[in-house]
């Protein structure tokens, strides 16, 4: 109609020319009946150069919405106003075609990724009901996806992992796996603007039976060690005494060379009774009696133990802790006598201070002895460098530190020979574990 209306004048002013004009009346007829083919006609051409257009455009909006990113507006131009959005529309379709080949990739990938770890994966909904699980998920219930799918937490016997504190370890049992230690993780996220809970199980049974293993390995090498390092010479005193007394006739020194082995084996067996007192000490720390601390007063009381040399304390200011005195200052007084032994053996000197930044306060021991090496092994119960050390000093150290939320480092110094140890401790309340 918009199209026909704007001719309307036109027509008008022909026909009152044609009535005025001295033509016989089938010429009126023949140019009337052209001037009305001609306003009819160019008034559906315009028709078509928009509706044609817009119901293209209206085509691909609809295969948009419904998935269909294949359609393209083949005269899309962008010289007028339809064609310009005819061609944004293709692009468009382009666009959210490589991202959905996108999204399907990165969909099967995790679909792989979810089918391929041994950890059970579980999805859950708002009412606790199971939406997704992964297969080693199936293999734990012993249960396939299909019957656990919209089965309640609490039926599936996974209503106890949802619960309480994450991350965690507890002992559980499965229909598909044995008792044992599991680790629990949960976090949240929403699908279709509803909430989910996502329970990811993992078995630490066999990772700590592994370890297990591997420590009590290590325990009974270093002990078997120790054990018969004090053994071997208390045997072999024991032959010779026994092969001393029964001669005939007996040596003129008898009498000396027993009392000299007698010392012998008194003094192996003390070193064995002095040995095995260090491992019960290791293996028995108490948990913390926690106060308040403060930090200077405890890095003076440990220098102050140190008598061979003088350590200088680099001041860092007023800082307390709440942590266990006589632990911690076990603690520090074996770091400051390691680093004496290593001064000691350069003629250089010990330093000590403390910073607190982050809610944390970090105690470093500086030495200027000539470093470590093995430095994998530093916190190994009973490994030492030293020819009369026990091997427990940095360990006790450690398990101290950690007991106390904290942790304790050995390093090299950068650039100059010595090492450094550091303790970091937190400076507010923390949890505290034997």
């Amino acid at each position: 109609m918009l199209a026909l209306i704007p001719a309307i004048p036109a027509l008008l002013i022909a026909v009152i020319w044609l009535l005025r004009t001295p033509l016989s009346g089938a010429t009126r007829i023949t140019i009337a009946l052209v001037l009305g083919a001609c306003w009819i006609g160019g008034a559906y051409a315009v028709r078509n150069e928009v509706v044609r257009p817009l119901q293209s455009l209206s085509n691909m909006v609809a295969a948009l919405r419904e998935g269909d990113y294949s359609m393209r507006a083949s005269s899309a131009t962008p010289e007028d106003a339809l064609g310009l959005a005819l061609m944004e529309t293709s692009l468009l379709g382009a666009q959210l075609r490589s991202w959905r080949l996108g999204e399907l990739e990165a969909a099967a990938l995790l679909r792989t990724v979810m089918a391929e770890i041994d950890l059970g994966v579980f999805a859950f909904d708002e009412e606790s009901r199971l939406r997704l699980v992964n297969r080693a998920g199936e293999k734990m219930l012993d249960v396939p996806a299909p019957r656990l799918l919209g089965q309640s937490a609490e039926s599936l016997g996974l209503d106890r992992p949802l619960q309480g504190e994450a991350p965690r370890v507890e002992d559980l049992s499965f229909a598909g796996a044995p008792a044992g230690r599991w680790g629990i993780r949960r976090s949240t996220f929403r699908q279709d603007g509803r909430p989910h809970t996502l329970l990811v199980l993992t078995d630490l049974s066999r990772t700590l039976r592994e370890e297990q293993l591997a420590a009590w390995r290590r325990l009974v090498r270093v002990l078997s060690h120790e054990i018969n390092n004090s053994l071997a010479p208390i045997q072999s005193i024991a032959h010779t005494l026994r092969s001393l007394m029964t001669r005939d006739p007996a040596p003129v020194d008898l009498a000396d060379d027993v009392v000299r082995g007698l010392t012998v084996i008194a003094g192996r067996s003390e070193g064995l009774s002095r040995f095995m007192s260090s491992y019960a000490r290791l293996a028995q720390l108490p948990p913390p009696k926690v106060a308040q601390m403060d930090v200077g007063a405890w890095v003076r009381r440990a220098t102050a133990m140190e008598t061979r040399l003088s350590v200088n304390v680099a001041e860092g200011g007023p800082t307390t802790i709440l942590g266990d005195p006589d632990q911690l200052d076990q603690l520090l007084i074996n770091l400051v006598r390691n680093a004496a032994d290593a001064a000691l053996e350069t003629g250089g000197g010990v330093t000590i201070g403390w910073a607190a930044s982050d809610g944390h306060v970090e105690v470093a021991v500086e030495d200027d002895g000539p470093g470590v090496g093995a430095t994998a092994n530093l916190f190994v119960p009973f490994y030492t460098t030293k020819p009369n050390g026990s091997g427990i000093g940095l360990a006790l150290s450690r398990q101290i530190a950690e007991a106390h939320g904290g942790t304790v480092t050995l390093a090299n110094r950068e650039q100059v020979t010595g090492c450094v140890a550091t303790v970091r401790l937190p400076v507010g309340v923390a949890s505290f574990s034997a």
